[in-house]
């Protein structure tokens, strides 16, 4: 579906007239939909100076042109925020007679989203100060725009610098101040004013690290020796028999959705089920949310390494989705906004990106709506060890996504079942950097304790995890496949994305809802009065040896691997 469409439910057609008669409407009717005066400027809820511009550490060196054009989402505010709190922890939670029950887009937007006066009110401002509306809907909260740094700096009262970055060599650009608007409604947040932090896949190439750490590839860790790919590397489907190991569920009737930056080349995928002698039923779509191009080919510079590898980790997990969609866009609040608005819309998502906000709650309006609407996101816990300001994987971090980390998987045979597992030596994970306060099912007694050193304040990661060694297929950039060369927790996410596929496929089977964020539900049927229950041996594989960073892997909960990985058994445990 495309975004350019503005209006959102039962919206009509009245703010494409409304952009459209912009440049003559005076200054008194805009007033009546809602502009105060710049002396009244209207703060954002979410803050966007990064620390360094702020503190003084980034040097200023220049201005952007006055003429250069930049693209931005502006994203609205919730209606009722704490009656969402409200709602979500209902909907997820087993002992309310609100569980599961869901929210559709238009629901969502009806009861929490802005109102279309609201709405109007933001895409008559934009226009008016030089802007053109290029995407966004009311449903999605968001106007995209376009428009030259005259604007920006006109409409925001901000003025757009450039910096030497403190930590990276090259340049990034920002505003000198918090952006404030003359409209009388406040706003949540504008996306694409900084280039600070640049997102980046989380996956790993072998040779990469032995270099960081002075060592031989080979001396990282051992090949695999059990997988059914070239040089007994694992595939996609390896994953599948190693967590699930039935056949009766493939994922059918359900919509996968991957969250990228960069779009693809789909010839990667073709090469890499024709190489391993297999075939992909699953039709795949690239989406651009925001105007992003969704081609990404070796020619052009552009690595779509981890876009394959997302793909075919899905696909291997779960090879009978009715649709994956790649949601391709170049801000986060573009991409996840289509995420929720989008039909169909993904139930299950993968998200193997990392990168530093400026203000970590600016998604959790979305993050809040996808646990509304019934979908579940999954953010890849990072493959530098353990969290810090400086080493990070946000969204992981973030107490509304399900964060995973990753292990060392060995299978009994090439597509058998799983045999042993450990602790993955870079699993991303730790106490929330973000300084997330610890959510209420991390509370539970038992799950934070003297083994795992975990903090009884701040949000603790991951939540759950899988394989992520040094032992896949990847097949990228029209370029020599590889076997056994890259590893990464973005492997993860994608595979746990497709085994909630699986559950979703058995609950509608069974005439119920889909999962959704199962976290509340997750904790505590794992640990019950500080004990380790015996539904947790049925759902998950306990890994106990092996550490990553400042901590280990030890029995129940840990900071490396959270409750481990997938037994099929997780599946009966969440779609009784």
């Amino acid at each position: 579906m495309n975004r350019t469409a503005l209006t959102g439910t039962n919206a009509g057609n009245g703010i494409f007239r409304l952009a459209r008669r912009a440049g003559s409407l005076s200054l008194a009717i805009a007033l009546a939909f809602g502009a105060t005066t710049a002396a009244q400027a209207a703060e954002f809820s979410t803050h966007h100076v990064r620390d360094a511009v702020s503190g003084g550490t980034a040097r200023q060196v220049g201005s952007l042109p006055s003429n250069q054009m930049m693209s931005l989402d502006v994203v609205l505010p919730l209606r009722d925020k704490a009656g969402l709190d409200t709602f979500v922890a209902a909907v997820t939670d087993p002992a309310s007679p609100s569980y599961r029950h869901y929210l559709t887009p238009a629901q969502f937007t009806a009861q929490f989203g802005p109102t279309q006066n609201d709405y109007n009110t933001v895409v008559q401002y934009l226009v008016q100060n030089g802007f053109t509306v290029t995407g966004g809907s009311r449903d999605g909260m968001d106007v995209q725009i376009v428009g030259p740094v005259s604007a920006v700096e006109k409409a925001f009262n901000v003025k757009m610098r450039t910096y030497q970055h403190p930590t990276e060599n090259r340049r990034f650009y920002s505003p000198d101040r918090e952006p404030t608007t003359s409209l009388a409604i406040s706003l949540w947040h504008v996306s694409g004013l900084d280039n600070y932090s640049i997102p980046r896949p989380l996956y790993v190439k072998k040779s990469d690290y032995a270099q960081a750490h002075g060592i031989s590839p080979e001396s990282v860790v051992s090949h695999a020796t059990t997988g059914s790919g070239p040089s007994a590397s694992f595939l996609g489907s390896d994953m599948r028999a190693a967590y699930y190991g039935g056949t009766a569920l493939t994922g059918a009737g359900q919509n996968l959705g991957l969250f990228e930056y960069y779009g693809t080349d789909l010839s990667d995928l073709t090469t890499y089920f024709k190489n391993v002698g297999q075939t992909n039923n699953v039709p795949v779509t690239l989406l651009s949310t925001d105007g992003t191009s969704t081609s990404c080919t070796a020619s052009s510079g552009c690595d779509d390494t981890e876009q394959t590898l997302d793909m075919t980790q899905a696909l291997g997990m779960a090879p009978g989705l009715s649709s994956l969609v790649m949601y391709v866009g170049s801000t986060d609040t573009a991409i996840i906004s289509a995420m929720t608005t989008h039909s169909p819309l993904p139930t299950t998502i993968g998200c193997s990106w990392g990168w530093t906000p400026a203000d970590p709650s600016t998604l959790d309006p979305y993050f809040e709506k996808m646990a509304a609407q019934g979908q579940t996101f999954f953010a890849a816990s990072g493959d530098s060890s353990t969290w810090s300001r400086r080493n990070e994987a946000w969204p992981a971090d973030d107490a509304n996504v399900i964060s995973v980390g990753g292990t060392d998987l060995t299978t009994s045979s090439a597509g058998g079942p799983w045999k042993s597992e450990t602790a993955w030596v870079d699993s991303g994970g730790g106490i929330s950097p973000d300084k997330i306060a610890i959510p209420s099912w991390q509370k539970i007694s038992g799950v934070i304790n003297a083994n795992n050193k975990g903090s009884t304040t701040l949000r603790n990661g991951p939540d759950v995890s899988a394989n992520a060694n040094f032992t896949f297929y990847v097949c990228a950039d029209q370029t020599t496949c590889t076997a056994n060369a890259y590893g990464g927790t973005s492997f993860a996410a994608p595979m746990w994305a497709g085994f909630i596929a699986l559950v979703n496929q058995q609950l509608v089977a069974n005439g119920q809802s889909r999962v959704g964020n199962f976290n509340a539900t997750v904790y505590p049927e794992n640990e019950s009065g500080g004990v380790l229950t015996t539904t947790y041996a049925t759902d998950f594989h306990d890994i106990t040896s092996g550490k990553s960073g400042s901590y280990s892997a030890v029995t129940g909960y840990d900071l490396v691997t959270g409750w481990g990985s997938p037994k099929a058994g997780l599946i009966t445990t969440l779609s009784p």
